[in-house]
């Protein structure tokens, strides 16, 4: 690592940034890096997608929250280095040789998301993990290049950091974890690019109770009601704006859309021989390089949806027409006790003369705001241990009330997505009258209710 260490800029570069007020960067290796091919790209990356159709001022991208995540790391290892320095091997504080290696696992911690990336995801089962690491070992990359320039096993170490495997438990918390500088820094940016205020903690006091110890980080007890704030804003951010219905209904039309899209150019003697979207066709067919998804970023598939618009397929025209103009789907929250119905409404809108295939979906939005460790899990997560005054660690939750009452409770929702078409009262159709209104009853106040229940209990 020393070679990070020689590389020091003579002068500070300082990014201006609305959430942090400024980025410093003192290093001629994390220049370089910003300035690649490939995380430019991250400049036509939304961070939040379709979320912009609901809150417009949403159009922030990735590359400003990579840079966000490598401020906050910075910052992490400067409090670590001035407080906790590490005296002995495996004394369980900071090594400050580690700080290379965190601050580039930070900044590169998103360079393989996708246009819309997680409706591409789903729909092309690309995975952006996965991607990132690859960016970063591929010796084809600018970015692996100048890794290089530290060790030659630089890009290894950074990508294991993404990967959980890095064998510091700090450097990998700091990246990845239920309080971690990813986190800390999308809940801040989309709450300020949203123009709400649920986002919002107390950054400076998290980032001051926090400390390295043997097996990873952790927060001294006085900052308690700073993490509690942390994750009650967590919980707020995904009820309120990543869980938006209209945002969901939004990436429901664009995952039909690509799906449409995938289906004409698998049957070109069905619909359209023509139909060759040169930089997607890798994608439809499986088989895609790094070169052709690093070509891929927001404004390319936007063009694709425009020239769609003018397709002789109805369904594809269509939706790319609802995507582009934000003309989202309506949607109506279900449980088990009305999920026996969706057959029946997917029935009404098939008779209205909707593809139900394409007109409908359903979405289950549910998120932890908290969760204590659970090592027969999955994906265990790395609970909040807080440290008391003579040196023992309590797990958050024993001490705190308020995230007691949230931890490993599943907030969200259940939701139908249907036409808008089927809640209205057209004019000049009137033979789709009466299936409109059949569909009507099933609604009730945004849920789905059964009204031959409701007619009864009436009688």
């Amino acid at each position: 690592m020393e070679y990070f260490n020689e590389e020091k800029l003579p002068r500070e570069k300082v990014f201006r940034d609305p959430i942090h007020g400024q980025i410093i960067v003192d290093n001629q290796i994390i220049m370089d890096l910003i300035n690649t091919p490939e995380f430019q790209r991250l400049r036509r990356i939304k961070q939040l997608g379709a979320t912009s159709f609901t809150f417009h001022g949403a159009e922030h991208s990735r590359f400003g929250h990579c840079l966000g995540v490598y401020e906050i790391a910075r910052q992490m290892c400067n409090n670590f280095q001035r407080n906790y320095p590490s005296q002995s091997p495996d004394d369980g504080l900071w090594d400050d040789r580690e700080r290379p290696v965190a601050l580039c696992a930070a900044l590169l911690h998103d360079l393989g998301h996708g246009p819309y990336s997680h409706t591409f995801e789903h729909i092309f089962h690309t995975d952006h993990e996965q991607i990132t690491r690859q960016i970063i070992t591929s010796p084809e990359t600018n970015i692996n290049h100048i890794l290089r320039r530290v060790s030659p096993d630089f890009p290894h170490k950074v990508a294991s950091v993404i990967d959980h495997t890095y064998p510091n438990q700090q450097v990998v918390q700091m990246i990845s974890s239920q309080v971690d500088a990813d986190r800390m820094d999308y809940l801040q940016r989309d709450s300020y690019y949203t123009g709400t205020n649920y986002g919002k903690f107390d950054l400076d006091r998290v980032l001051h109770v926090m400390r390295p110890v043997k097996d990873g980080i952790a927060f001294e007890i006085s900052g308690m009601h700073a993490v509690e704030d942390y994750i009650i804003s967590r919980l707020q951010m995904y009820l309120q704006v990543y869980f938006h219905p209209v945002s969901r209904a939004m990436e429901v039309i664009l995952d039909h859309l690509l799906m449409r899209a995938k289906y004409i150019y698998e049957h070109p003697s069905e619909f359209e021989p023509e139909f060759t979207p040169h930089m997607l066709m890798p994608f439809f067919n499986k088989h895609f390089t790094l070169a052709d998804y690093l070509a891929l970023d927001d404004g390319v598939l936007t063009t694709y949806f425009n020239h769609w618009t003018h397709s002789r397929d109805d369904i594809l025209n269509d939706l790319a027409s609802r995507f582009l103009n934000r003309r989202p789907f309506k949607s109506a929250v279900y449980d088990q006790a009305t999920v026996d119905l969706l057959p029946k409404l997917r029935e009404l809108i098939r008779t209205a003369g909707f593809d139900e295939r394409y007109y409908t979906a359903v979405n289950d939005s549910f998120k932890l705001p908290y969760d204590t460790y659970n090592p027969k899990a999955s994906k265990p997560q790395t609970q909040i241990e807080l440290v008391q005054p003579n040196g023992d660690f309590i797990e958050l939750s024993q001490v705190s009330t308020l995230v007691a009452s949230v931890s490993g409770r599943e907030a969200g929702d259940q939701r139908f997505f249907f036409p808008k078409e089927m809640l209205a009262k057209h004019e000049n159709i009137e033979v789709f009258e009466p299936i409109y209104e059949q569909f009507q009853q099933y609604i009730q106040n945004n849920h789905i209710i059964n009204p031959e229940e409701i007619k009864n209990n009436g009688n």
